[in-house]
């Protein structure tokens, strides 16, 4: 049975126990509820507007550099969001193709307006999951378990497992200028509740900020003086099940660039930046600073690039990608239109910065489960990250957890060397970032074997055992393996006049498949078949570097068969250094790999606690 969207809490809710409540309907919300549903949990998804449901609050774009492997690995698995780009995006560009393939990644600019009406449309189909507006307020905890949230107006909604993703919203405060009013996204409400519910509960809770550009009037922009940057002819998907012609009609963006009157403008009005006079306390993200930290920072550069993508085939708004800022209203009319092609540019809307409250991430598993509150987990933009991509793989992993939680089995963990989303996991609960993280191909290792190209054949196993994959879906990916270890085999068992196996000639610099297999008819056949041909033409080239890389994941795996027992006794180690004794303590990784990877934990450290590890009084509770 479909459960209706709602535009109140049914009361219906109030004499139910849901398996899983989530709580915020953002990009790591949505996921979270579709899986939890998918795998048959009976699921509320609490959010304090329907109408807002998977907004793009920032960039109306999905994927980008190691953003686009998160998405895929989502897709691969069975989450939405791959699917839903495909069916709303208005242009594809696979990035870096100039580059080796494990630094490519797919991105799309989306119609930001029917992405949020297709996901909407999907939660609304999906059986098992009640949608309903409300602002949670309070925990209800008993015994150190949490059975449910308390809203606004008092009602009760009960169950066995709570996801926590409210985005920017926990005590969010815009900053315009000197202006400032609560809120955690332009016109919409925030969360005041949960925050002090939390820090009853003992959680430790910092500030961060996160910033968004201006948009402008399409029909101000002189786009005659920009350059125009075009979509993909032949575009890729991000979503394994999407088939056929997917994008009929590619929209141009536009590029052009900031200059020395621009960057004088903003110098001469720090003093009325927010960023600057100490208005705003929380840590901004170091990798997508706002444009008046580009300036201060960067001195040296004359001009920075900003892109002009509009926001929806349906509205006229285009968001300037690039000059993220919290400057007055006045400031940011002088220094836009300083820009070429912005001079006479019309503002739909102000920049203007956020900050809001966050949960420094030693207070999660990897599996997202709060330490402190059983049942309680945590996703998305509260534990820290930036970015739809992070969030929404996140809310998915959560969703999934919280029903194995349910079912009293064993959490669901994808490891460094499985996929970028395990990469983020460990990278959260480890090193447990201070300011917004985002995901990057060069905070994967084993980057060449987690690439965009093979997430299907890394993760989709994992889709298919908890049935969020089809059987047809995973048997194309079967057909698919037979036919790349075929080819393998005869280019390997093939010789060239020459006396070189194919193998051997496919990997030289100047041969890709396509070439080669104009000189053997027998290869025409998989040639028509990129998913195929590709694969094999990147094992071929890569070989020895992926063998090099499995070598190092071995490795990597061994470390990581050395658990930890959760109620090891830390203060028994003697002769480490008392910093390193403080944040295992803090942390309290699950195995000696983990261990390894915690911020100021160093070899010696290691071999400390391996020593303590393997004594007789604790091998016996060690596996290995």
């Amino acid at each position: 049975m479909t459960n209706p969207a709602s535009s109140s809490t049914p009361k219906s809710t109030e004499d139910r126990i849901f398996d899983v409540i989530v709580v915020g309907g953002g990009h790591a919300g949505c996921e979270a509820a579709l899986a939890a549903s998918r795998l048959g949990a009976d699921t509320l998804l609490l959010t304090l507007s329907l109408d807002t449901l998977a907004a793009m609050s920032c960039n109306p774009a999905i994927g980008g550099l190691a953003k686009g492997q998160l998405v895929r690995e989502l897709d691969a698995m069975g989450g939405q969001m791959g699917l839903t780009i495909d069916r709303t995006g208005i242009q594809f560009r696979m990035l870096n193709t100039n580059k080796g393939p494990a630094v490519q990644s797919p991105r799309a600019q989306a119609d930001k307006h029917l992405y949020h009406v297709e996901m909407r449309r999907v939660l609304e189909e999906t059986d098992g999951l009640t949608l309903a507006e409300g602002a949670c307020e309070e925990f209800i905890i008993e015994n150190g378990s949490i059975r449910g949230v308390v809203l606004a107006g008092g009602q009760v909604c009960r169950g066995r497992t709570v996801i926590i993703t409210t985005g920017t919203f926990l005590r969010g405060l815009m900053h315009t200028g000197s202006k400032t009013k609560a809120g955690g996204r332009a016109g919409e409400a925030t969360f005041s509740g949960i925050s002090t519910s939390l820090q009853r509960l003992g959680f430790e809770l910092l500030r961060l900020k996160t910033g968004t550009p201006p948009r402008l009037f399409q029909d101000s922009i002189d786009f005659g003086r920009c350059q125009e940057q075009l979509g993909d002819a032949d575009p890729v998907p991000f979503s394994y099940r999407t088939v056929g012609k997917f994008c009929p009609e590619q929209t141009p963006c536009y590029i052009t660039y900031t200059n020395p009157d621009t960057h004088s403008v903003i110098r001469e009005n720090l003093d009325r930046s927010p960023l600057y006079t100490g208005q705003i306390s929380g840590a901004g993200p170091r990798y997508c600073p706002s444009i008046e930290d580009k300036v201060v920072k960067f001195a040296e550069r004359d001009r920075h690039q900003i892109f002009l993508e509009p926001e929806s085939l349906s509205s006229d708004w285009i968001y300037v990608n690039g000059i993220s800022t919290s400057l007055p209203q006045d400031v940011q009319d002088a220094f836009v239109h300083s820009i070429p092609g912005l001079e006479k540019a019309r503002f739909a809307r102000y920049g203007y910065a956020v900050e809001y409250d966050f949960l420094p991430p030693h207070q999660i598993y990897p599996h997202l489960e709060t330490k402190r509150i059983s049942g309680l987990f945590l996703a998305g933009q509260i534990n820290g990250t930036s970015g739809y991509e992070e969030a929404a793989v996140q809310g998915f992993m959560a969703g999934i957890n919280a029903v194995l939680k349910v079912r009293d089995e064993s959490p669901f963990v994808l490891d460094r060397s499985e996929a970028y989303i395990g990469v983020l996991m460990d990278d959260l609960v480890n090193s447990c970032p201070r300011e917004p993280y985002r995901m990057f191909t060069s905070r994967a290792e084993f980057r060449l074997l987690l690439r965009h190209d093979n997430a299907d054949r890394r993760l989709m196993k994992y889709g298919r055992n908890f049935g969020l994959i089809s059987a047809e879906c995973y048997a194309g990916l079967q057909e698919k393996e037979v036919h790349i270890e075929k080819t393998l085999a005869f280019l390997s068992e093939k010789f060239s006049a020459e006396g070189r196996s194919l193998l051997r000639v496919l990997r030289r610099p100047e041969m890709n498949f396509a070439s080669l297999s104009e000189h053997y008819p027998e290869l025409l056949s998989v040639s028509r078949y990129p998913e195929v041909s590709q694969q094999v033409e990147i094992e071929a080239k890569y070989q020895g570097y992926i063998e090099r890389q499995q070598a190092h994941v071995t490795k990597f795996k061994q470390m990581e068969g050395v658990s930890i027992p959760a109620d090891f006794d830390y203060s028994m180690i003697t002769h480490m250094k008392t910093e390193a004794l403080e944040v295992l303590k803090r942390v309290r990784p699950l195995s000696l790999g983990q261990a390894s990877r915690i911020a100021g934990v160093t070899p010696a450290d290691i071999s400390i606690l391996m020593m303590h590890l393997l004594r007789p009084s604790n091998e016996k509770k060690v596996s290995r």
